[in-house]
């Protein structure tokens, strides 16, 4: 029995067959229980899937028609209510999919969802991370594994070469001292409002064979995604993100994640803003 056997626990639920082999798997992990905010991530998949299937994946200025793309939807994973659980569980679904020559995108749930996945992907995969948060904490709530500590425990089993982090604009003291501790590659909110954005991302990602791509929706101004497990104020627009995953499109996107989608505070934007993120991620790399 595979893992994907073992731990699915949901029915496809993305609409349109496509044709030929697929371009891309995707699965959800109905995951928050180290929220510190607001629960309800774990309902970010589904609402994912249903704006995906109401929106428009005709993309002319990439010669891409996802009406005529195979996607696989594998549903959700079990749901748990263990970090540790589920980090092994997503580990486990990602290493087996990401061997299939398919791009890997993984909708959730909270950031933690990323210890699981990213690190299932071959050493030297760059890691690029779309956040209004560090998380780098070495622990918080009295809990060393949750959304707001799992980049460090990334960093802490294969170092930081590989990270690129864009957008932060909301951090603690000792996440800044270890950001400069470890050099990781940085873009900041300002560059990004100065609109360098895309050519420092484009220049930053080009040194990796293949690129592992995270997005938390929080990165974002509220007033383009309210619906997030931890708002903060003055963050980037919606435009100015969509033009960095459009200048991703020049790398090998092995594989995403969408994350920290709260459905409970969405308007609707929050979710097709993220449907719109995974459409033009599959799109770019046909």
């Amino acid at each position: 029995m595979s893992y994907v056997d073992l731990y699915m626990g949901g029915g496809p639920l993305l609409a349109g067959p496509g044709s030929g082999d697929a371009a891309a798997v995707v699965f959800g992990v109905p995951f928050d229980s180290t929220h510190s905010y607001r629960p309800g991530t774990r309902f970010g998949p589904d609402a994912i899937r249903e704006a995906f299937n109401n929106i428009e994946v005709f993309h002319p200025g990439l010669r891409a028609d996802l009406e005529e793309v195979r996607i696989d939807d594998l549903g959700n994973a079990k749901h748990t209510v263990s970090p540790d659980v589920m980090v092994e569980m997503v580990g486990r679904i990602t290493a087996e999919l990401a061997g299939g020559g398919r791009q890997v995108i993984i909708l959730g749930g909270e950031h933690s969802i990323t210890y699981g996945s990213y690190p299932a992907f071959p050493a030297g995969t760059g890691y690029v991370v779309f956040d209004a948060h560090y998380d780098l904490r070495d622990s918080y709530a009295d809990a060393r594994l949750s959304h707001a500590s799992y980049l460090r425990r990334i960093i802490e089993d294969r170092g930081a070469d590989g990270i690129v982090h864009v957008g932060a604009r909301a951090f603690a003291r000792e996440e800044a001292e270890f950001l400069a501790q470890n050099k990781i590659t940085c873009i900041t909110d300002a560059e990004i409002r100065a609109g360098r954005g895309p050519a420092l991302l484009q220049d930053a990602a080009s040194v990796f064979g293949g690129v592992y791509t995270s997005y938390d929706l929080d990165v974002l101004d509220p007033a383009f995604a309210p619906g997030v497990g931890n708002p903060e104020a003055a963050g980037i627009t919606s435009r100015e993100l969509l033009d960095m995953v459009g200048a991703l499109g020049s790398s090998k996107v092995l594989g995403a994640d969408i994350v920290e989608l709260n459905p409970l505070f969405d308007s609707g934007a929050t979710a097709a803003l993220a449907a719109r993120i995974m459409s033009m991620t599959i799109a770019a790399n046909l």
